[in-house]
């Protein structure tokens, strides 16, 4: 079923059940009263990531205070997304940037990489974490993509489940065009991982290519910023071998 683009949605860390009220807290409440304008008796669409999306109605008790009043589950919790999306971070407003566009391209797991030339060591999780949700909230998406705490690339090489294929963006490859590398991938757990500014050392390039779980993509003919790079590579990525088949 499509989201309904007509309500206001909101996304609540509380369990979601037929006529269980939920309190909104002081941001949200101040929201849909002074930004909306909604009054009691109003309409909104609500999720958790959890337990799907329901039509609600709002109640209010007191004159700075709004509740929620789940009625009926339009739509039922999806499947959590697989695809893990694997980052050096970057500066706040680009960084904030390229995290709502993965979640609207569909991955499931952030995780930022310390790699050799990232600018940016210090990652507000917190931050990343709203971010993803904001995104949900805007584009009718019900999995909630997990945020983790940021690793450095060799740690996360060396624990690296094998039977997960990194798909990462490779500027120094010979070609131009990914797709043939793509769709010589058989395995359906993916993971894309997309390097800083200055891409990666030549020694994490050697690394990865020597790795059996690993496969080098290139991304056309021009230089892309990596906020850009991430948003070409998983467009290209979920149309050959993705979700959007």
């Amino acid at each position: 079923m499509r989201a309904n683009f007509r309500l206001q949605r909101l996304f609540v860390e509380a369990a979601l059940a037929n006529q269980q009220t939920v309190p909104l807290d002081k941001d949200q409440t101040n929201y849909l009263l002074n930004v909306l304008r909604l009054s009691e008796g109003a309409e909104v669409l609500v999720f958790n990531g959890r337990d799907g999306e329901w039509l609600c109605t709002l109640t209010q008790p007191a004159k700075k205070r709004v509740e929620i009043v789940p009625v009926e589950q339009v739509r039922p919790q999806p499947a959590p997304l697989d695809l893990h999306y694997l980052f050096a971070p970057l500066k706040q407003g680009r960084l904030d940037y390229m995290v709502q566009k993965a979640v609207e391209m569909g991955a499931g797991i952030l995780q930022p990489v310390l790699t050799q030339h990232t600018q940016v060591h210090r990652v507000n999780v917190e931050r990343l974490a709203a971010n993803a949700r904001e995104a949900a909230e805007q584009c009718g998406i019900l999995a909630i993509p997990q945020v983790r705490e940021p690793l450095k690339l060799e740690p996360l090489l060396t624990g690296w489940d094998h039977e997960r294929r990194i798909v990462f963006c490779d500027e120094g490859a010979e070609t131009q065009n990914p797709v043939a590398a793509l769709s010589a991938i058989t395995e359906t757990q993916l993971a894309l991982l997309v390097g800083p500014e200055g891409g990666f050392s030549e020694d994490e390039r050697r690394r990865l290519h020597a790795l059996p779980f690993v496969t080098a993509i290139p991304l056309g003919p021009r230089i892309l910023r990596a906020d850009t790079a991430a948003v070409a590579a998983l467009a290209v990525l979920q149309a050959t071998i993705g979700d959007w088949r």
